[in-house]
């Protein structure tokens, strides 16, 4: 716990001076927060839903220490973790953010990590989800689906990159361990994942019930973030800190030799990546440079999502600065990959043909079709989810 009286006073001064905006901007505070939350309902909530869902229930089925086992020799002489966490790192690309927080915090709950392991894992599984990196940014915000491979391969590179660094995070403190590869690692595997789903044996049904409430209680808390940093970042743009940080980031970008213009639409994409990162897209600016700077952005990921990650781990006990930190190495990483794949997949002559496929008319129906059924499944799930608290909270008194 931080117990610096300025940090109080900074938390005290930022909260008030937020709940005055909102009194004296009230139409642009709802109207941002709707904007959040709207954004939530169609896209996170289903994109995240079955990733959660389907990584409660591999914990239960013992898929994680299967994992574990299976990945120790690789995950401990290159990251200083336990081989689960390679289980982390792959759920964490797959599901995109928070799911890297959520799947280190819930392991360090089970002691299957010890709290340096976990603070050092969680620097380095936070990924944007695959369908977010090419379909939305590439195709939906680039209008190229080719960028698609430059934006994962930068992200997934930086983040390597980042767990590298981090692995000498708080060193000498690690304890031993066998990184010998032995003949019969597969078969132990095998034996340690069923050996934990007995231990851990329940009904499927109550399983899957455990899975969704916990899943659907973790995604509420993002629509909370989504909708409080899309309103920051309205209110920050109302009383001008915005354009002071356009400059400031412009001045850098200039420096780099980029348009400096560009740090007017990377501005609120420190709040809030999708923003961010759509404004990016459409601005007009040589493609390399909105590329590099979209990468830096996926990587750093905004405060909105770094938010997420940091209750995340602060509800589990564990420190949020290597996580912290780490966001700003993916950043710098993230970029600079993008800027050597880009010249090295020869991105410019490949352009042309993939500009009609990116606006060919199946693929707008494929885009129209995904976007009107997001809202369905969050309505079915939320459903689903009151239907199984009302009949554990009815269901509760006649077991007692």
């Amino acid at each position: 716990m931080n117990r610096s009286r300025s940090v109080t006073y900074f938390l005290a001064a930022g909260s008030a001076g937020l709940a005055f905006l909102m009194v004296k901007y009230p139409t642009v505070a709802v109207n941002a927060s709707l904007q959040g939350l709207q954004l939530w309902w169609d896209k996170v909530f289903p994109a995240l839903f079955p990733f959660f869902v389907l990584s409660e229930l591999m914990i239960g089925f013992g898929v994680v220490t299967f994992a574990g086992v299976l990945m120790e020799p690789i995950m401990r002489p290159i990251f200083k973790v336990p081989g689960i966490g390679g289980f982390v790192f792959m759920m964490g690309l797959v599901s995109g953010f928070p799911a890297g927080a959520r799947m280190t915090a819930r392991l360090y709950e089970e002691k299957k990590l010890t709290k340096i392991e976990a603070e050092r894992l969680s620097s380095f599984t936070n990924f944007s989800n695959p369908l977010f990196l090419f379909s939305v940014t590439a195709i939906g915000f680039f209008h190229q689906a080719v960028l698609g491979f430059v934006f994962a391969l930068a992200h997934y590179i930086g983040n390597i990159g980042v767990g590298l660094i981090m692995r000498c995070y708080k060193p000498g403190k690690d304890k031993a361990a066998d990184e010998r590869l032995h003949h019969s690692v597969f078969s132990k595997a095998l034996r340690s994942m069923h050996q934990e789903r007995l231990k851990r044996y329940q009904p499927f049904g109550k399983a899957l019930g455990d899975a969704v409430t916990s899943s659907v209680g973790i995604l509420l808390t993002i629509g909370g973030f989504i909708a409080l940093f899309s309103m920051i970042n309205q209110l920050m743009i109302q009383i001008g800190v915005s354009a002071l940080l356009a400059k400031a980031f412009g001045f850098l970008l200039g420096i780099a030799g980029f348009k400096p213009d560009l740090g007017t639409a990377a501005v609120p994409g420190i709040f809030e990546l999708t923003i961010g990162v759509r404004q990016i897209g459409g601005w007009p600016a040589p493609l390399i440079e909105r590329v590099v700077l979209a990468s830096a952005l996926l990587g750093f990921c905004g405060f909105s999502i770094q938010a997420q990650a940091v209750s995340i781990l602060s509800q589990a006990g564990l420190s949020a600065k290597p996580f912290l930190i780490g966001r700003l190495f993916h950043a710098f990483f993230s970029g600079a990959a993008a800027l050597f794949l880009y010249g090295f997949l020869h991105i410019d002559e490949k352009l042309k043909n993939e500009t009609a496929l990116a606006f060919s008319p199946r693929s707008e129906v494929l885009s129209g079709s995904a976007s009107a059924l997001g809202p369905w499944v969050t309505v079915s799930v939320l459903l689903i989810f009151i239907m199984i608290l009302l009949k554990r909270t009815i269901g509760s008194p006649h077991q007692k």
